[in-house]
């Protein structure tokens, strides 16, 4: 009995003792430096985020504006002022396919809608691409009724907007973690 109260003593002390030693090794990625370096929300400040080419008018050009105001926002949030060191040039495609059939009207009662995005970060100094990527952001909608279009039309343009978000948040992700680790 004794002994295996040491044993699991030993145990914990153990665990304690590595737990001590890589405590210091964390950083929060949104940490202010003291040190004189930029901290990741200056860097961040300092991507400029152009409109993508898409034609005017067109859906997939809204769907560029959601992205383009959703990445601007979660990069800069309400600051401005600050002189571009990057600019990020994104293109991408949609698709849109039917899941389940209503087998009396023929009409799709459930869709998926997707975003494939490829992303290139280009150092403004240099003019040189520094981070290439790719994403890709699926969601699924019901369209309530098989006669009412408003219903229709409002599930598709919401669906648009929630992968607009998701590429967003995956892109501003990748940025992050690029000028944390800078890879």
């Amino acid at each position: 009995m004794w002994l295996a109260k040491t044993c699991v003593a030993a145990r914990l002390l153990a665990v304690v003792a590595l737990a001590a030693l890589t405590a210091g090794c964390f950083q929060p990625m949104y940490a202010e430096h003291t040190n004189g370096t930029p901290d990741l929300r200056e860097k961040l400040l300092g991507v400029e985020v152009p409109p993508v080419d898409k034609p005017n008018g067109s859906r997939e050009a809204r769907i560029g504006v959601e992205i383009r105001n959703a990445l601007a926002f979660k990069l800069y949030g309400n600051a401005t002022g600050m002189p571009p060191t990057h600019r990020l040039v994104l293109k991408f495609t949609t698709s849109r396919s039917s899941v389940l059939v209503d087998p009396n009207t023929a009409l799709p009662t459930s869709e998926n809608f997707g975003i494939d995005a490829q992303y290139t970060l280009i150092e403004i100094a240099s003019n040189k691409s520094v981070l290439n990527g790719s994403t890709f952001a699926r969601v699924s909608y019901d369209m309530p009724g098989s006669y009412q279009r408003f219903a229709r039309s409002r599930a598709f343009r919401d669906a648009e907007d929630r992968a607009a978000q998701e590429i967003a948040d995956n892109i501003q992700t990748r940025l992050a973690s690029f000028f944390v680790a800078g890879t």
